[in-house]
């Protein structure tokens, strides 16, 4: 496939950027535009021309910024935010999504798609930035950076739209009467998608460094580099092989006008191999240069897993991140999942789904369904550092990132406690429970904890400075074990890497002699754990073809624990599974969101997802 590249003249009212970026402050994914200038200026001098290029980062998803602003979790069957968020939210889960309210993201990422061509056809003519100390270098290093990142934005587009309209790269083809252009085939996008990137990263560093060292400036966190490019390259391969783009005959007619296949009909066993090699390959480049599985030593080997699954949201970032967004609005997350028992009263309603409550594993590593032990009626007269006296037995022995990722009745308070507390309450009367608390409770009885700072509290403000990680390396390690499983299903090193995440989890080792099927469960109920509120169910279901299985179900009822009742504790009445969320039954069109009718309105070419 031919690609076209863009090339740009002077455009009116375009995009600039107005904080200064030279020195490379990590405020340039959050920074607004200028949109008083024209091409001519912006690359007059050095400051617009490198605020220009920091804005090219502006869209990049943060993450952690929910439930109002990043929605994917809680349209999933990991968490509910109904009692706050309408909107797109609602319309999401109440099945009243169409395409004439589904929400258009891909409106700001074009424009950042046009403006990366802009950038990448205009730095050269900055002459005070060539004329800096190595600025031939940095030149060249924006524009590889200008390159991957636009073919980044398309990737986050095809994740959630499937095949794109790749616009052509010279802005000649642009005009306003041409718009006509139909979607390229899924393959097509990756093959793309591949390419710009392999081409980006000829002139990126593996690490951005301090001038001539070899001491990683910690003032370019986030910057694109070499291993970001090939981390990338490995989540766009491993979803390129998967089932719902890989021979999925349930899309056959889903065609251009002209007849072209946008999904391949003919499953191609190879592509699990290239996605295997791909995320060896990010693995090799990142453990080359200094990343490991963050681990906190702990006064036992359970209490080591809760602590280095806990803060290596703020502790291990550098150690584990690849795919950085320095800037982040994790404070939107922390009020809304930490209880209200915290000091200034956090908003405790970021509710964790009972089947995700249920997939965590005991301590052993057995399923709760495959526990002896395991038990819903009785209650525990122990007390730990994790847990209070009375507290029900089912969330007794679970595996360490339970005591992690999740808050439940009977748990210790995450956070600054209120004085005097030092348990969630969730029962009615209970100190995060709803009564007096019209919004400010969570539907199923659990909230959140991953990523709620141990010391947090709204009023005295205390906040602890972090990142989102938008690829980690226990990611890529997951990445590799799924690829290599489907491609060479006795691999030694598909265990080697599953076993690598589950021990720093505090899971024992699985041993060898597991089957196939058996080890594609166990990888996804992984990553399932792991990457929980990460912004990554909404695609794994989706792209595995599994979103209207049991288990992994992205419609229908939810249990938690009945809200309504109990007065301790240890209340029978409270720890009573209940239909806490009501959603729309799932339905095979919803594997995409569909493009708004406006766009299909104006692009005759441009077909829509079947079924909208």
């Amino acid at each position: 496939m031919k690609f076209r590249y863009i090339k740009t003249k002077t455009v009116a009212c375009i995009l600039a950027m107005s904080l200064a970026l030279q020195g490379c402050n990590d405020n340039y994914f959050d920074a607004q535009p200028d949109n008083l200038l024209n091409i001519d200026n912006i690359f007059s001098n050095r400051a617009q021309t490198e605020n220009y290029w920091g804005g090219l980062y502006a869209e990049i998803p943060d993450i952690w910024n929910q439930p109002y602003g990043f929605q994917y979790s809680a349209i999933t069957d990991e968490i509910d935010a109904s009692n706050w968020v309408n909107g797109d939210l609602s319309n999401f889960n109440s099945g009243a999504i169409s395409a004439d309210n589904v929400p258009s993201p891909y409106v700001g990422i074009y424009k950042k798609i046009r403006q990366c061509g802009i950038f990448i056809e205009n730095v050269d003519k900055c002459q005070e930035l060539l004329d800096a100390e190595n600025g031939a270098r940095l030149i060249k290093e924006y524009k590889a950076e200008a390159k991957f990142l636009r073919a980044y934005y398309y990737w986050i587009l095809m994740k959630s739209f499937g095949p794109m309209v790749i616009m052509p790269f010279n802005s000649d083809e642009l005009a306003e009467e041409n718009y006509q252009i139909p979607r390229s085939s899924w393959d097509e996008c990756v093959e793309f998608i591949v390419q710009q990137m392999d081409e980006a990263a000829v002139d990126l560093p593996v690490q951005h460094y301090q001038g001539s060292t070899t001491t990683v400036d910690g003032t370019q966190l986030g910057r694109i580099n070499k291993m970001i490019v090939e981390a990338v390259k490995s989540e766009v391969t491993l979803f390129s092989a998967s089932p719902l783009y890989n021979g999925n005959t349930d899309l056959a007619n889903w065609k251009n006008l002209d007849g072209k296949q946008l999904i391949s009909q003919s499953y191609d066993g190879s592509k699990w191999k290239t996605a295997a090699d791909a995320a060896k390959k990010a693995i090799d480049i990142a453990v080359a240069n200094g990343k490991s599985l963050y681990v906190k030593n702990g006064k036992d080997a359970f209490e080591t897993a809760i602590l280095s699954t806990r803060d290596l949201f703020w502790d291990g970032y550098q150690q584990e991140g690849i795919f950085i967004r320095p800037a982040t609005n994790s404070d939107q997350w922390e009020r809304h999942a930490a209880p209200r028992a915290v000091t200034g009263t956090a908003y405790n309603g970021l509710a964790v789904l009972q089947v995700l409550v249920d997939d965590f594993r005991m301590a052993n590593g057995e399923s709760i369904k495959e526990s002896d032990t395991y038990n819903e009626t009785t209650y525990t007269d122990q007390e730990t550092i994790y847990y209070s006296s009375g507290t029900n037995n089912m969330y007794v022995g679970r595996e360490p990132r339970f005591y992690s990722y999740v808050t439940f009745n009977g748990s210790a308070i995450i956070g600054a406690p209120k004085s005097g507390m030092k348990w969630v309450e969730f029962y009615p009367s209970g100190n995060s429970g709803r009564n007096g608390a019209p919004r400010d409770w969570p539907r199923t009885g659990y909230t959140a904890r991953k990523n709620v700072h141990p010391t947090f509290s709204l009023n005295p403000e205390n906040k602890t400075s972090r990142v989102a990680m938008l690829i980690r390396l226990s990611e890529l390690y997951l990445n590799y074990a799924e690829a290599l499983n489907e491609s060479q299903p006795n691999h030694p090193d598909v265990l080697t890497y599953l076993n690598k995440v589950r021990s720093r989890g505090g899971l024992p080792a699985l041993s060898s002699g597991l089957s196939q099927a058996k080890l594609r469960q166990l990888i996804r109920m992984e990553r399932r754990i792991e990457l929980c509120y990460e912004g990554k169910r909404w695609f794994d279901v989706r792209r595995w073809k599994i979103a209207d299985q049991e288990g992994s179900r992205q419609g229908g009822n939810f249990e938690g624990m009945d809200m309504t009742k109990g007065s301790t504790i240890s209340s029978p009445e409270f720890h009573t599974r209940v239909i806490a969320v009501e959603r729309a039954n799932w339905h095979d069109k919803n594997y995409f969101m569909p493009w708004h009718q406006m766009e299909i309105d104006r692009n005759k070419q441009l077909v829509q997802i079947p079924g909208y």
